[in-house]
This record gives C-alpha cells, structure tokens and sequence, in this order.
C-alpha cells in the first residue's frame, strides 16, 4: 500500500465526522428552544471544529473528536443514570463504538 492510499479517509471517519456536526445541530437546537443553557454553544463549536478537523485527517481534529465523543458518552451515562433516560443507551452504545474505532492504529495511521 503506497503512501498516497494510506493517508485517504475511511467510511467510518466520515461517520464519525458527521456524528459530531449532528451532536452540534442538537446543541443549537437545544439552546435555540431554552432546554439548554448558552453554554453549549462553546460545546457546539468544539464539535464542529472537530469534525472539521477529522474529515481534513489532521491529528488535532482526531484528538479533538476522541475527547469530545469520549465527553458526550460519559455525559449519556450520567443522563442515564441520573434522569433513567432509557433512550440514552443508543447514544452511549455509538459513542463508545466511535471511541473504539479512533483508537485503532489503522486510523491514527492516516492522520497528518
């Protein structure tokens, strides 16, 4: 596999990078209809700026999206523990496959 092929994006990045514009959106849509305070903006921008980041395959946009998924699962478990939000299950389950795949050496691999 020639150098070239090893820097390309996987199909899960992209996911991934999706997930976080997605975590975003719920955070604007959260603050926009006062259920969650204006600090998540800051929260909101992290996100996209790492998802930016893991599309672009930059080490930073990787380290970014590892700590923000690995956050927004531990904040799923303490939702579900706290308020027994069943549907949080989904959430932490994806959270920690996400966290799983980017950490595996054929991802950080591909990162410049």
């Amino acid at each position: 596999m020639s150098e070239e092929e090893k820097r390309g994006l996987l199909p899960g990045m992209a996911a991934i990078g999706a997930w976080m514009f997605m975590l975003c959106l719920i955070g604007l849509v959260g603050v926009t209809l006062h259920k969650l305070p204006l600090v998540v903006l800051i929260l909101c921008a992290a996100f996209v700026a790492a998802g930016q980041g893991l599309l672009r395959l930059r080490r930073w946009g990787w380290a970014l999206t590892l700590a923000a998924v690995f956050c927004s699962g531990l904040y799923g478990m303490w939702v579900l523990v706290k308020f027994h939000q069943i549907t949080e299950i989904v959430m932490v389950a994806l959270n920690l496959v996400f966290f799983l795949y980017l950490v595996r050496p054929e991802v950080t691999q591909r990162l410049r």
